[in-house]
């Protein structure tokens, strides 16, 4: 099938496996044209788009740059599949997602290798992914043949009530670039369990595992227009998804992102009344009491806070401690930060943080550490770009934090741990519920 190769940094590095020739690619999971009624299709109006590895900014390669109209094409197509793709049985489609999965664990690695390649994250992290993306195809190839109905006792003796579960048509989803496999094929396998026909649209940072995906479930023999893969520029983007939104013959949307553009969506989606599913960010609070373990929370911190660089929807954004054991867990995260974080490629073996996904990102990062600094926050580590390259940011601690700062109501998406100091139980509480935006939460203490 050919071979492809991605280059690495031409930095001088003790580590560096060499300049060119160890990310490994079979060509024929690297993909540049969109996915669409079973067919690689360029743009109608041939554009394209550049996506960059964001370690080293090297051209990954030129991308499909889809837009209005050719969304419509890949909605038709969709739309067309359903009318057969709902009438197969729970058998078969359990037995196609299930070669799906088969063929991404026998890719695995080279799956894996594209992900760090646009991503960013360690290979480590991106294995992972791997592992628990196609678990989702998996989980669900075997949930296709659980679609069960209801038989529900009649308040009529004339009367049988007799329910059944339907696919709804064709569903548009919207994927992240922080975990672009697991996040799209837990939201794909999903509706094609359930007989829905789907149109992705992966993120411009990183449209290559998607096309990957889609590659492999033409390789499944899934039928055409049944998975279908628009990418398009940052943009584009916008546009792609109000025609997704907006369009009748969609009938529902799954969206993971930012607060700010699940709100917009969800505006756009009104005018249809779709069936809308949104995993947006949030304001974490990991809130450690005076009768924790200290140790235990500091390891709990670098789970909840480091894991792809910070940039995670589970990462916690606010550190509140109890004054009894502020400095104590401050000074062992300073330690462990010290000890077990090693900034670099994603490639390069020891690697635990990668790069942030992008300028916006990098930038976004670096102006709240600076706002916070400039309003009283201490500096405890950290607190500036990493000399390892353009997006990377050091690890950093920030303490002293209190409201005023941006820091503490917006999601920071960065390696950066904000702690916040608080008195009594009832303090703490107050503190983690001051925010209008709603995140995960983590509690520390023994029991």
């Amino acid at each position: 099938m050919g071979t492809f190769y991605f280059a690495t940094s031409t930095k001088s590095s003790a580590k560096s496996m060499s300049t060119f020739g160890y990310r490994l690619l079979h060509q024929h999971l690297l993909r540049k044209k969109s996915y669409v009624d079973g067919q690689w299709v360029s743009a109608q109006n041939g554009k394209t788009f550049d996506v960059f590895n964001p370690s080293n900014g090297a051209n990954i390669g030129s991308v499909a740059d889809l837009n209005e109209t050719d969304t419509n094409a890949a909605i038709s197509a969709a739309r067309k599949a359903f009318v057969s793709w709902k009438k197969t049985t729970a058998k078969e489609r359990s037995n196609l997602l299930r070669r799906w999965f088969e063929l991404m664990v026998q890719n695995q690695n080279e799956l894996a290798k594209l992900l760090t390649t646009e991503q960013g994250k360690p290979l480590s992290e991106a294995k992972t992914e791997v592992t628990y993306g196609a678990a989702y195809v998996e989980w669900f190839s075997e949930e296709a043949r659980r679609i069960n109905g209801d038989v529900v006792q009649s308040p009529s003796p004339k009367k049988e009530m007799l329910f059944i579960r339907q696919p709804i048509g064709v569903v548009a989803m919207i994927t992240p670039w922080n975990f672009p496999n697991a996040m799209l094929m837990r939201k794909a396998a999903a509706a094609l369990a359930a007989g829905c026909t789907c149109v992705a649209k992966p993120a411009e940072d990183t449209p290559f595992s998607a096309l990957a995906l889609a590659q492999l479930s033409e390789e499944a023999k899934i039928p055409p227009g049944v998975f279908n893969v628009v990418t398009s520029s940052r943009e584009n983007s916008p546009k792609v998804g109000k025609v997704l939104c907006e369009d009748p013959h969609v009938a529902g949307i799954s969206f993971t992102g930012s607060t700010a553009v699940g709100k917009i969506l969800y505006k756009q989606c009104a005018s249809t009344v779709k069936r809308l599913s949104l995993e947006l960010g949030g304001n974490a609070p990991f809130v450690v009491f005076e009768s924790a373990n200290v140790d235990a929370a500091v390891e709990g911190a670098m789970a909840c806070k480091f894991r792809c660089t910070g940039q995670t929807c589970v990462s916690a954004n606010r550190f509140l401690v109890q004054a009894n054991v502020y400095d104590e867990f401050v000074g062992k995260l300073n330690k462990r930060i010290a000890e077990s974080l090693i900034v670099g490629d994603g490639f390069e073996p020891g690697t635990t943080q990668g790069p942030l996904a992008n300028k916006q990102q990098a930038a976004k990062v670096d102006r709240l550490v600076r706002d916070a600094v400039s309003k009283g926050a201490t500096l405890v580590t950290g607190g500036k770009p990493h000399p390892q390259g353009e997006l990377f940011y050091q690890p950093t601690i920030l303490t002293d934090v209190n409201n005023s700062m941006e820091i503490s109501s917006e999601e920071i998406f960065g390696p950066v741990v904000s702690v916040v100091k608080f008195n009594t139980e009832e303090e703490g509480v107050s503190i983690a519920n001051s925010t209008n935006k709603i995140g995960r939460a983590s509690c520390r203490e023994r029991v």
